[in-house]
């Protein structure tokens, strides 16, 4: 009888997500949850009905203030990953977002079968962000900028601090404060779909490569493959890379 004999990988370590990075990614998140609720009421408020004085219930106002601290913490919060994808390790720099070869739009191909046709058996890629992952956040960061220039742009008719009026330019390229909300509408809807998918594919990848996909945008660390790790630091090394091996 033929012996079949079982492979077990070797298993690094990999500290993929530094804290920066880390607190961006939650941060983000919860600003972005609190300017997609107020933008929903802003465009669209609800009628309440109330006994008390209407000086009792400025919720107009309280939805508009939220948005407004919101967006001035996403703003910065922009900046600063911006920043760091110049001085972050390797997998937050910006080569992880942008396409630099042929490599990248082929393990781009090879993720869209995974996602899509649920190929297995090669499951396993990248340390860090995927190819077809670095791009989409690419043009998320895109995104991020149209936000910023439409939103400030609008409001920078009703505000007097410097900043806001930095984008009063901004209505008047999209042809008035009409169009500028219309893209800053639809923005906020790919948004939303990334949303959508996002948390699915993390959860995805996660369930079929095993290597702790989820709880790295916690603690930073993810379990790779000895092969793939040493791959990785092939194709571009970094010194700063911080890694424990498991059996």
């Amino acid at each position: 009888m033929a012996k079949k004999y079982v492979h077990i990988h070797r298993l690094r370590r990999v500290y993929t997500w530094e804290l920066p990075v880390r607190l961006y990614h939650w941060l983000n998140a919860l600003v972005m949850v609190a300017l997609i609720v107020t933008g929903f009421y802003i465009s669209n408020p609800l009628v309440i009905s109330s006994h008390q004085e209407a000086s009792n219930r400025f919720v107009m106002g309280w939805m508009r203030a939220i948005h407004f601290i919101a967006a001035y913490i996403f703003f910065f919060n922009f900046i600063f990953r911006l920043y760091w994808g110049f001085v972050g390790n390797k997998y937050a720099n910006w080569k992880q977002f942008i396409p630099t070869g042929k490599f990248f739009f082929k393990e781009i191909w090879q993720v869209l079968k995974i996602d899509i046709l649920q190929l297995k058996g090669k499951e396993h890629l990248s340390v860090g962000h995927n190819a077809l992952a670095g791009f989409i956040y690419f043009f998320t960061f895109i995104a991020f900028g149209i936000q910023s220039l439409t939103g400030f742009g609008l409001y920078a008719s009703m505000s007097n601090w410097w900043l806001p009026k930095l984008f009063s330019w901004v209505p008047a390229i999209l042809g008035g404060d009409i169009m500028v909300r219309q893209v800053h509408h639809w923005t906020m809807w790919f948004f939303i779909l990334f949303v959508v998918i996002h948390v699915y594919l993390v959860f995805y990848h996660d369930y079929v490569e095993g290597r702790g996909e989820t709880s790295s945008m916690v603690g930073g660390w993810k379990f790779i493959e000895e092969e793939a790790f040493q791959k990785d630091q092939q194709t571009a090394p970094d010194r700063r890379v911080l890694t424990d091996e498991k059996k």
